[in-house]
């Protein structure tokens, strides 16, 4: 269980990048997204191949891998679009709703009993995000597309956790990706076709940043995500992730000076997510002990 905290942790680091690497890439949300996902997969049938990882599974758990990783596509170009309309900082304090989202879903989901604690957690974390938006109506637009991403980001692991019961993490990554990226490919037309870009190949800055992004914050935090999924509850992840709003906020007040344009409310909305964060980690740790006693 250390060993998968700690995994997660990782993740969630490298995961605070990808709100600053959005900005940074001049391409549009959907070719941003696509383009990361043809560097991620062939980087991940390379990598797995020489591993020798490369297993075949069912049908069934292909389809179901494919079809998660389209959920997950739905919410990176989602959370790009987000940053475009709004901020960084912005977006991840509105990532933050994925606990809960995830409270409120996985036992629908999963056909679990519902865990008062955790629906309070969330909505503290909702009252964080509403005291933002009513401070700062700026950015509005950015706001409800930013939610609609945490939405897809809270289903995808609350169904993943059930197939990594039947599949090993790198045949689930491997598909998942692959699925996104051919669902990807199938949208991307229509969806130029309705938010038409100037701005259709990566410039040489733009395949660096790419680069770092598919394979640093893509391809090993997807990587250890999956894994301390394995041992780790659903929604402990998603209310882990919440810090990836901490080190993706701090960056973007080091690099583009943010913290000049946001409101006082920002700062007592993402106080609360901060409030919310630590009484998980502390009931979390209560439970361990009680468990390891």
């Amino acid at each position: 269980m250390k060993r998968a905290f700690i995994q997660l942790h990782i993740a969630v680091f490298l995961a605070g990048f990808t709100g600053v690497l959005g900005r940074l890439i001049s391409l549009n949300e959907a070719l941003l997204v696509w383009y990361r996902l043809i560097i991620t997969c062939a980087a991940i049938w390379i990598l797995f191949g020489f591993k020798k990882k490369l297993r075949t599974p069912g049908r069934l758990q292909m389809l179901k891998a494919a079809g998660i990783g389209c959920i997950l596509v739905l919410h990176w170009v989602s959370f790009y679009a987000g940053i475009k309309y709004a901020t960084v900082s912005t977006t991840l304090v509105c990532f933050s709703a994925i606990g809960f989202f995830t409270a409120i879903l996985e036992p629908l989901l999963l056909r679990k009993r519902f865990d008062a604690i955790e629906i309070l957690l969330g909505l503290l974390v909702i009252s964080g995000i509403i005291i933002v938006f009513h401070f700062d109506p700026r950015y509005k637009t950015g706001i409800i597309i930013s939610l609609i991403s945490a939405f897809f980001a809270s289903i995808f692991p609350v169904l993943n956790r059930p197939l990594l019961q039947a599949m090993d993490v790198e045949s689930a990554t491997r598909y998942q990706l692959s699925g996104g990226f051919l669902f990807m490919s199938l949208i991307l037309p229509f969806y130029q076709h309705l938010f038409p870009s100037a701005i259709l190949f990566p410039s040489l800055t733009d395949w660096l940043w790419l680069l770092v992004l598919a394979l640093i914050c893509t391809v090993l935090a997807y990587t250890l995500s999956m894994r301390a999924l394995q041992k780790i509850p659903a929604f402990t992840v998603n209310l882990t992730y919440n810090l990836e709003p901490i080190y993706g906020i701090a960056l973007a007040f080091l690099i583009y000076r943010e913290d000049k344009s946001v409101s006082s409310g920002f700062y007592y909305g993402l106080a609360l997510i901060v409030a919310a964060i630590v009484l998980q980690m502390l009931r979390l740790q209560q439970i361990m002990r009680k468990a390891a006693g």
